[in-house]
């Protein structure tokens, strides 16, 4: 089995560990596009021939399935992806967790880029799947960017001010761009509150790797022997992950799996 997944930077590595979890002898290609990135200010043409680059140099190598491993790029290029490479390889689009995080009403916070806060596509979602919870929409300017860059002050300054921008009471906090889960744990920490529950944060990997899976018949199999191989694709070029990717858990995670073998 070998499972394909894309981005224009590290925001794929949380689906990519899902998929190592649930499926240790799966095979694993990543291909981003450091040459190209970031793809969030680029217009959706442009972005839509950045992703297919990526996806095309991800699809030279036989995966059973792909993953948009990117919030923007399902948006404006998931419909080109799709019709170009199924119904041979499955494509996975990346959608924020709204209706799980809705579930058991109270309120919900999304927060996402500045570019899809507000969108209609994101408006779109809420009104498809909030199921009447009361979502308050978090723009976080320079978020994804400051994750991608692996600049911690900075971060940290743009994870403050979303905090900032959030209800007090929320129940729920939707991860809406990829990059953000792999910063979790300081998110969960700015919004620490010491009067009732801990707010619940809800990402997309985890469903974005079983659906990969039910798309290819397959059952995830977290004890299988853990023989999945990585190839990591950087512009179409065989290259190694990052020092930043292994900067954090999940790269280390992947980096650690692929020593082993």
């Amino acid at each position: 089995m070998k499972i394909a997944l894309m981005d224009s930077g590290i925001g794929l590595l949380p689906a990519a560990v899902a998929v190592r979890r649930m499926r240790p002898d799966a095979d694993l290609v990543l291909s981003s596009d450091p040459d190209g990135m970031p793809w969030g200010p680029r217009t959706p043409e442009d972005l839509t021939q950045r992703a297919l680059a990526v996806a095309r140099a991800a699809a030279a190598h036989a995966p059973d399935a792909l993953i948009v491993g990117c919030n923007t790029a399902t948006v404006h290029a998931l419909p080109a992806l799709r019709a170009e490479l199924e119904p041979r390889i499955p494509v996975i689009g990346t959608v924020p967790a709204i209706k799980p995080a809705a579930v058991g009403g109270g309120k919900v916070a999304i927060w996402a880029t500045p570019a899809t806060t507000g969108s209609p596509y994101q408006r779109g979602l809420i009104r498809d799947f909030a199921n009447g919870a009361e979502v308050t929409e978090v723009p976080c300017p320079g978020l994804a960017d400051a994750v991608e860059h692996a600049d911690t002050d900075a971060v940290r300054r743009a994870v403050a001010a979303a905090a900032a921008l959030t209800p007090p009471d929320v129940r729920a906090v939707v991860l809406g761009c990829t990059h953000y889960e792999l910063v979790a744990d300081l998110i969960r920490t700015a919004l620490h509150r010491t009067d009732g529950p801990p707010v619940v944060l809800h990402g997309s990997a985890g469903a974005v790797a079983a659906q990969a899976l039910r798309r290819i018949g397959a059952e995830a199999d977290p004890e299988a022997a853990p023989t999945g191989a990585l190839t990591v694709l950087l512009s179409g070029r065989e290259g190694m992950l990052s020092r930043t990717a292994l900067g954090y858990t999940e790269g280390r995670v992947l980096g650690a799996a692929t020593a082993a073998h």
